[in-house]
């Protein structure tokens, strides 16, 4: 299984996220959506898990939740938008994965047995940092990440 991971898009989804983000399961959007449309458009390539970003205020985003913990068969992923609001102990509520954005930087650690992604920003560049989207591959029990600089 592989699922896209796409943060920040802030109201610009651009074409080559589009391209890499192609035949994937699942997406996951961990907020800074920008507006509804980017949303569906996301939605047509698979079925998408959403967070609400700390720019998500408008009325179209009030039902979008602050944090999201899913299970894709063995592997358990939480999402939040800002790491600096994780309210929980990823490692001792068995989450295997921590997805968030906000910081636009790419993040790819281990920390406490539990990987941490940012797949960095996929809207408009801030400062120098690279454009991109991740991928998370899944099989069986063992999960591994890739995060995709997009050349825009």
């Amino acid at each position: 299984m592989r699922i896209g991971l796409i943060a920040d898009t802030h109201n610009l989804l651009r074409p080559e996220a589009l391209a890499a983000l192609q035949g994937v399961d699942h997406l996951i959007h961990a907020g800074d959506i920008g507006g509804p449309h980017i949303l569906e458009e996301l939605g047509r390539i698979a079925p998408l898990s959403v967070v609400r970003g700390n720019n998500d205020q408008e009325a179209w985003a009030e039902a979008i939740p602050e944090r999201l913990t899913l299970r894709f068969g063995a592997i358990s992923l939480h999402v939040r938008h800002d790491l600096k609001q994780l309210d929980i102990d990823p490692a001792a509520q068995g989450i295997d994965a921590v997805i968030a954005g906000h910081s636009h930087k790419p993040l790819h650690e281990m920390r406490d047995g539990v990987l941490y992604l940012n797949p960095g920003s996929a809207g408009p560049r801030r400062f120098k940092l690279p454009i991109g989207v991740g991928l998370l591959h899944i099989d069986g029990d063992q999960f591994r990440a890739e995060l995709i600089t997009l050349q825009v």
